[in-house]
């Protein structure tokens, strides 16, 4: 039997202990009967970067552009950037006095592939799906080893 749907849905959470600090991001794929979780650690990153790479990871995660994605977030950073459309305005200023930038432009090289709408959902309330990509993201920010946020760790080390 043949199941159909017409959105992918992907759901993302990203964490930090401390901020910057150990990191992790968690997404959560679903197409209608299909799913998948995936988690991945960083050794020294922030909030805002993992919850932007949670996206981008989720993104990079699908094998079909021909369905719209629906992608559930708990971060105002991440949803305003891109439903206000601020993110477009920052890329054409050269990312000028931007946090992220490599992020970014990550999520800008995918973001013409696909139909997405970004959905805001309230963190560590009664979504299910959205506290089940907490959980992934704080667990891989405990995980080892942990990867290395290349970009970010050589920007902090310009500024001592």
């Amino acid at each position: 039997m043949l199941i159909s749907f017409s959105e992918i849905h992907i759901y993302t959470d990203g964490a930090a202990r401390g901020n910057p600090g150990p990191g992790g991001l968690g997404v959560i794929l679903i197409a209608g009967p299909n799913r998948k979780e995936y988690a991945e650690g960083y050794r020294f990153t922030t909030n805002n970067r993992m919850e932007l790479l949670a996206v981008i990871r989720g993104l990079e995660m699908l094998k079909t552009n021909k369905y719209p994605v629906v992608i559930y977030s708990d971060s105002k950073y991440v949803v305003d950037a891109v439903e206000k459309k601020w993110v477009f305005g920052w890329a054409a200023k050269g990312f000028k006095d931007k946090k992220n930038a490599d992020l970014w432009m990550q999520f800008l090289q995918l973001y013409p592939h696909f139909k997405i709408r970004f959905v805001w959902v309230k963190g560590h309330a009664n979504n299910p799906e959205n506290n089940r990509c907490d959980e992934l993201a704080v667990r891989a920010s405990h995980s080892s080893p942990l990867k290395i946020d290349t970009i970010f760790e050589a920007q902090q080390n310009k500024l001592f």
